[in-house]
């Protein structure tokens, strides 16, 4: 259901003394290819804006409309952490994601007092934190964040698409659709696929053996999701 934005979770950290708040929320976990994007945003505090949610529930035209705003406003500070599909099969995707997230916000000009996250609290990380469930639907920071961590990976993906035509990037921005699938089936994975994913690891299976697969991360990568992990 749409839900508008506001800061109520900003507003109530002002109320005892916090004055930088960041948003943090990252795109691209679930995709079989392509990098983890995560971005940090600190909103000046008279912020407004009728259109901002989560990236999800807006239009892509809306969503680089949006996005072309927030990074062109002065009074907005954010920055992006990247991490590659080398780096995901390493550590895993759930360490690649707070690895991404720690350097947006460790990035910022002026360090944050405390930090809004969407979903589950990152472990360990470097600032105080609240972690929201639906946050980009919820907080106004965290919106701005899912917008910018998402065009920005978007746009990576559409640039990787120049150099992989065959696989369609610009179409499913390397997410297990069916397209993507049959794409994988037909000329195997490259350079930016993440190999710890299953329908990526066994490429040589039927294709609907591969359409039934659930696009997640190995059964040993799963086994650590959900477990406080040291930092990588």
């Amino acid at each position: 259901m749409y839900r508008r934005c506001g800061f109520r979770y900003e507003k109530k950290l002002r109320t005892i003394g916090v004055a930088r708040i960041a948003g943090i929320d990252e795109a691209g976990r679930g995709a079989l290819a392509g990098p983890v994007v995560a971005a940090a945003v600190v909103l000046p505090e008279k912020f407004r804006h009728r259109r901002l949610n989560d990236s999800k529930q807006l239009a892509p035209e809306l969503r680089e409309e949006i996005y072309c705003e927030l990074v062109a406003n002065p009074e907005v500070r954010w920055t992006v952490g990247v991490v590659d599909s080398i780096e995901i099969d390493r550590i895993n995707i759930l360490r690649a994601s707070h690895k991404a997230m720690r350097f947006a916000v460790e990035t910022l000009i002026d360090h944050p007092d405390h930090v809004l996250i969407d979903g589950l609290p990152v472990i360990p990380f470097p600032f105080p934190q609240t972690a929201i469930v639906d946050g980009d639907c919820i907080s106004l920071s965290i919106a701005a964040a899912s917008v910018i961590a998402k065009v920005t990976r978007d746009r990576m993906m559409r640039d990787f698409c120049a150099q992989f035509p065959q696989y369609s990037f610009s179409r499913h921005k390397g997410y297990g659709t069916e397209l993507h699938l049959v794409k994988l089936h037909e000329f195997g994975p490259c350079p930016i696929h993440r190999r710890s994913f299953e329908p990526v690891a066994q490429p040589l299976l039927a294709l609907e053996e591969l359409v039934k697969i659930d696009p997640s991360p190995s059964r040993r990568a799963r086994r650590e999701i959900g477990v406080s992990i040291p930092a990588a």
